[in-house]
């Protein structure tokens, strides 16, 4: 056994792992960050697998996606920062049947089908090839959306900070509760002084 076999078990574990955890956890942002563990590993497999551009696209576009998703749970979500206790899993009988079914089928046919073999010259240049294939007519619109994309997610953290346009954002806020009537989560104004503005006049 090669060390490229022992990476590839390993990280075939942590991406199935990681994916189960998706369903497992009680938070949409940590659901986030164990897919993006998911998506990274699978990236991971497919460098071993002697496929580099697929492999680099899904580790920089599914690790971009999953921190903006993130980031907007955060900033958004009702729940404070998507990380209170909540259900993860709906209509599950469903999503159980549908998964075995899924996973048998797509095992049965990569035991059963014969895939084509086309060999390709080794000193081809695949990645620059493939890449003027995809992007040769549509340079701009990716180069537009990853602008907009990094635009996004700055501005979701800057409004997703505590530092508001009038002062702290959280003056006078209070959370709500991890449970119905208990005690507030997340921050709190540290003070009263914080609650009215800040302004002693």
């Amino acid at each position: 056994m090669t060390a490229v076999d022992v990476f590839f078990y390993l990280l075939s574990a942590i991406a199935v792992v990681a994916g189960w955890r998706v369903f497992r956890t009680d938070s949409m942002v940590r659901a986030s960050f164990f897919l993006l563990t998911s998506f990274l590993t699978v990236g991971g497999i497919a460098l071993l697998l002697a496929a580099p551009y697929l492999g680099a696209a899904v580790l920089f576009m599914m690790a971009v996606e999953m921190m903006v998703m993130a980031l907007f749970m955060v900033m958004f979500m009702m729940n404070p920062a998507g990380l209170n206790p909540m259900n993860m899993v709906h209509q599950s009988r469903f999503a159980i049947g549908a998964g075995v079914v899924a996973g048998v089928s797509l095992a049965v046919l990569a035991l059963v089908v014969r895939f084509p073999r086309h060999p390709v010259e080794p000193s081809a240049d695949l990645i620059s090839r493939l890449g003027h294939e995809l992007l040769g007519d549509s340079m701009l619109i990716f180069e537009s959306a990853g602008v907009a994309i990094v635009a996004t997610m700055v501005c979701t953290v800057v409004l997703s900070s505590a530092s508001g346009r009038y002062g702290n954002a959280t003056s006078g806020s209070r959370p709500p509760g991890l449970e119905p009537g208990g005690e507030p989560a997340g921050r709190r104004p540290d003070s009263d002084d914080d609650a009215d503005g800040g302004d002693d006049e």
